[in-house]
């Protein structure tokens, strides 16, 4: 969100921003609670996800530093729409909200920075849309797999998620993605290693999702 914003203007903000560190396992907020601060992720996982009245989680992304986390609430002053939690240990900073407006309303750049990032959420949260009603659930599961893995930059990408967390993001039950992931393996397109999923093969992941042709 910040990446554009001339040093002093970044400055600004670590001079305001509190260092926060959160054990795997630990929430950094959760839905309904009110908005009072931004998280910038530095290192680590983080999960944002929504709770069902039955328990039942959706997850709804795995973001990672430097991506930020908080934005709407901080915007409309509403309480949170969501929750997040540590995948991993995991540095943030946080700048209240304050604080927040306060660097909206004297930086041009800032709202700029802050409407780029709205786009990209709104963008995410359509394709999620779409993605229940055009794939079936093997195709939400490899394309769960592609964003994962493209987080990193090496060709063979280890995925610390569980399967039940899979099943939370990709809609589906813990069983079927479980035969959705089994079929990957038997085609050599990833293997698993305990709670981890090593992606071998990318490609062939993105063309079952539907990006570039479609994969049987």
């Amino acid at each position: 969100m910040f990446a554009g914003l001339d040093p002093q203007a970044r400055r600004k903000i670590a001079d305001v921003a509190v260092p926060r560190h959160y054990r795997r396992g630990r929430l950094l907020f959760f839905e309904g609670e009110p908005g009072e601060s931004l998280i910038m992720i530095r290192s680590g996982a983080v999960s944002v996800f929504r709770t069902a009245a039955t328990g039942e989680r959706a997850m709804l992304h795995v973001a990672r530093a430097p991506e930020v986390l908080g934005e709407v609430s901080l915007l409309d002053g509403s309480p949170r729409s969501a929750s997040a939690e540590a995948l991993e240990d995991t540095t943030a900073l946080a700048l209240a909200r304050s604080s927040f407006l306060e660097l909206v309303h004297t930086s041009p750049k800032m709202l700029d920075s802050v409407l780029r990032s709205m786009g990209i959420l709104v963008r995410r949260l359509t394709e999620q849309s779409s993605d229940h009603v055009f794939l079936d659930l093997p195709g939400r599961v490899a394309k769960t797999l592609v964003r994962l893995a493209e987080q990193h930059s090496s060709p063979m990408t280890t995925i610390e998620l569980n399967q039940t967390q899979l099943a939370e993001m990709a809609g589906g039950s813990r069983q079927s993605v479980n035969q959705a992931v089994g079929i990957f393996a038997n085609r050599g397109w990833l293997r698993t290693e305990g709670r981890k999923i090593v992606v071998v093969d990318l490609p062939a992941l993105r063309r079952r999702a539907g990006f570039g042709g479609a994969e049987e």
